[in-house]
């Protein structure tokens, strides 16, 4: 080799090192587009990705090392279309320069992924604005539509045999001897009841369990110590558990073995009943009555309950006004009804919704006694505020104050703890008076 293509050569291997050296994200390299990538595994499959297809893929993203999403930790598979580009170098083109088998790190603009690729209105954070989103992605399968819909053909054919033999299995186990009803649902009634069977219109309390013909029991009224009610004439759960409640009359109790075409066929119902599941109902029929009469006693329920929660908020007020005078509180309250009484002005930084805050509490009932207090525990409260993180009346409070401050919050129960309160220390309708100092602001 000569000195002058030697020196080329030399000058040729300082200048890519010298790329290198200067990347941006090192280890990685970059599409004309402006995406950074690094492949960990690289796979032999021969599967051509196409726009259009079906991809399973395991993900996570991050910003600045906080993992944002991670398909892990959702149950079952995480099937995304590959679509076109929605910007330059985006999450698609990352996923077309991989195959089945493929493993790789991809770098892109958080900006646009945001507002371009999930479309979202805005960035959900400013502490994303102008940073890198790092996805880390596995990619399982590619298949056309054509292709995933004959697999999910074949898993249901798959699936319905299943069921067929364990519902074979089940008769045989329970010597289930009767012929089923026309339908196919099989009905045995264990209790035989007294007088009509209900009328279309009626309202039906009824005890049920729902179980699959495996025995796994998927919901029961009686563990809920409370019957539900079904308007007769009326779809109850799916056709055939309705075909067999139709059969029923007061006092009835009866076992409704419904095979999935009857049930939820192909289709299941979420994560609780997987597709062709045959379910086995045992009913037990409460009483019954008519649609007007159960109308009324409804209204007669919900306006006694009305006049409790009247009757609740007025002693509620009338004893707040009690503690207000007694107090000789001169502050005026708010529109939400609540009472800032500044006993220590603050001199650092006012609060404003979205900021971490760190605060110092003791809480009370109007009587005096104390429900709870971060001084006992010498351990101040950190949460963002105007998220929702704490009850209205502190998302309220603490935004009328400035870092090192202390107030007095008197809060009515509807910004608080409401009708239900927080027991066993909070009691229904409960005005709490909280003392509170901002002691940091991040």
């Amino acid at each position: 080799m000569t000195f002058k293509k030697l020196n080329l050569v030399l000058v040729t291997m300082v200048l890519v090192a010298l790329v290198f050296s200067c990347s941006k994200h090192p280890g990685f390299k970059k599409t004309s587009d402006g995406l950074y990538y690094k492949f960990h595994v690289k796979s032999d499959d021969t599967t051509k990705v196409k726009r259009g297809m079906i991809l399973e893929i395991l993900i996570n993203y991050s910003i600045n090392d906080s993992v944002l999403f991670n398909s892990a930790d959702n149950p079952g598979e995480f099937l995304i279309p590959l679509d076109s580009a929605t910007y330059k170098g985006d999450l698609y083109d990352a996923l077309a320069m991989m195959v089945p088998g493929d493993s790789a790190t991809f770098i892109s603009s958080a900006d646009s992924f945001f507002l371009k690729t999930i479309r979202m209105p805005t960035i959900p954070d400013s502490a994303f604005i102008g940073k890198d989103i790092q996805f880390n992605i596995k990619m399982i399968s590619a298949k056309t539509r054509e292709q995933l819909d004959a697999q999910r053909r074949a898993e249901l054919a798959e699936l319905k045999l299943q069921d067929e033999s364990l519902f074979d299995q089940f008769l045989i186990k329970r010597n289930v001897n009767i012929e089923p009803l026309e339908s196919g649902v099989y009905y045995i009634e264990e209790i035989k009841g007294t007088g009509r069977k209900p009328a279309d219109g009626d309202m039906v309390t009824v005890h049920f369990i729902v179980s699959t013909i495996q025995g796994d029991t998927l919901y029961s009224s009686y563990e809920q110590a409370r019957p539900m009610t079904w308007e007769a004439g009326k779809i109850f759960d799916n056709e055939g558990a309705t075909e067999g409640l139709n059969r029923m009359s007061k006092g009835s109790k009866a076992m409704v073995i419904v095979p999935s075409e009857l049930a939820f066929g192909e289709q299941g119902r979420g994560q609780i009943i997987a597709p062709n599941t045959s379910l086995v109902y045992e009913f037990e029929i409460v009483d019954f009555k008519p649609k007007s009469v159960y109308e009324a006693e409804q209204e007669a329920i919900r306006k006694k309950a009305e006049a409790e929660k009247n009757k609740a908020s007025l002693d509620e007020a009338s004893e707040r006004a009690s503690y207000i005078k007694k107090n000789n509180i001169t502050v005026k309250p708010t529109a939400s009804g609540l009472y800032y009484i500044e006993t220590k002005a603050g001199s650092g930084e006012q609060v404003v919704s979205g900021k971490t805050v760190k605060v110092h509490y003791t809480g009370t009932l109007l009587n005096g006694q104390k429900f709870d207090s971060s001084v006992d525990r010498g351990e101040p409260i950190e949460f963002v505020l105007g998220q929702g993180q704490v009850i209205q009346g502190w998302d309220e409070g603490i935004a009328m104050m400035k870092e090192g401050g202390k107030a007095r919050l008197i809060i009515p129960s509807n910004i608080a703890y409401g009708p239900q309160g927080r027991m066993p220390t909070i009691p229904p309708n409960s005005t709490l008076v909280f003392d509170v100092e901002l002691i940091d602001v991040k």
